[in-house]
């Protein structure tokens, strides 16, 4: 018999995961990352100081980072959030440990979970000492990711979802494509996590040109280099024009090639023959594909309003849940 308390217990965690993701765009690209010096406290209280003296106090203490109250509420809401997530997941890994002789409880996935949440504590420390290093900020928001895809698997594998209907021939022909289709997609956030973290969203402030040309003067070197060494501030961003610009230019690249590659994908899922489960995933990820192009446009002409371009982060972190459900679907019986 299914545990319906862990089940539960996922989904909640899973839904708590997607609001830490969004949470951290939020902090991110409200400039609020570096809003506490310290880790796990700010500056060295639970919450954020707000009596006079406290002020002071933490001020003479980090004279290079004064406290902004705003910026530091939004990354400790951020931390409570994020550790609320990893008490979560802790009780799931004792609840999956004490049902481990069942024969469907799944033990090594909750296991992977704790120690993605224990390695994004890591990253989030490392985020604030290392002064908002660049490859850090992008590997923790594909940690956050990695940790809802894994809430999701393990949430459709639980739930048993979409497992009633045989896939055809025809469906599992599709196994491969969606597994790529994922992959491309996880290659797409990425690029866009190194585009935020290197302030290059607005290097190219018009559309579909950047700066007026079709390709302008990049810097391929500069811009893909991931460890410059400790002990900079890359709050505001350290690339030079070119190199934000190449950082933008492959951005758009990747979108253009992802929604190419997913439009065909839909296409075939949308097919009459197919299963009626794929076709409502084939039409999730079509609309969603579409939101995310308006959104990104958006962020371009509209010069990176806050609102837009956290939806923005939010659409990705939701099209890569139904590309997960998507691989789900598709894989035979014996494993879903």
């Amino acid at each position: 018999m299914r545990s319906m308390t862990f089940l539960r217990l996922a989904w909640v965690a899973l839904a708590l995961t997607f609001v830490v993701v969004v949470l951290g765009a939020y902090v991110r690209l409200s400039d609020a990352g570096l809003g506490c010096p310290d880790w796990p406290g700010c500056y060295g209280h639970l919450d954020v100081p707000d009596k006079a003296e406290q002020i002071a106090a933490a001020n003479v203490v980090y004279p290079h980072r004064p406290v902004e109250p705003g910026k530091a509420w939004k990354e400790m809401i951020h931390r409570y959030f994020a550790g609320t997530l990893g008490l979560l997941i802790l009780t799931l890994v004792v609840l999956a440990w004490r049902r481990r002789r069942e024969p469907d409880q799944p033990v090594v996935l909750p296991l992977a979970l704790l120690g993605l949440i224990v390695f994004q504590a890591l990253l989030g420390m490392w985020t604030v000492t290392w002064q908002l290093k660049p490859v850090v900020v992008m590997a923790h928001l594909l940690g956050g990711l990695a940790t809802l895809s894994l809430l999701a698997w393990l949430v459709l594998r639980q739930g048993r979802y979409g497992t009633g209907i045989p896939l055809t021939v025809p469906d599992r022909a599709l196994r491969g494509l969606a597994v790529l289709g994922l992959l491309l997609l996880v290659g797409q956030i990425a690029l866009g996590g190194w585009t935020s973290a290197n302030y290059a969203a607005l290097a190219c402030p018009d559309f579909p040109t950047c700066q007026t040309d079709w390709w302008p003067p990049m810097d391929f070197r500069e811009a893909f280099t991931l460890w410059r060494g400790l002990g900079v501030s890359y709050e505001g961003g350290v690339l030079g024009n070119d190199a934000r610009v190449t950082v933008h230019m492959m951005h758009r690249l990747g979108a253009l090639a992802v929604l190419f590659y997913l439009g065909v994908l839909v296409w075939r899922l949308l097919a009459p023959t197919r299963s009626r489960n794929l076709r409502v995933v084939g039409l999730v990820i079509a609309v969603l594909l579409c939101i995310q192009l308006g959104l990104g446009i958006a962020n371009v002409l509209m010069r990176l309003p806050l609102p837009v371009a956290v939806a923005h982060n939010g659409g990705a972190a939701l099209l890569l849940l139904a590309l997960v459900t998507l691989n789900h679907l598709l894989q035979p019986e014996t494993a879903r």
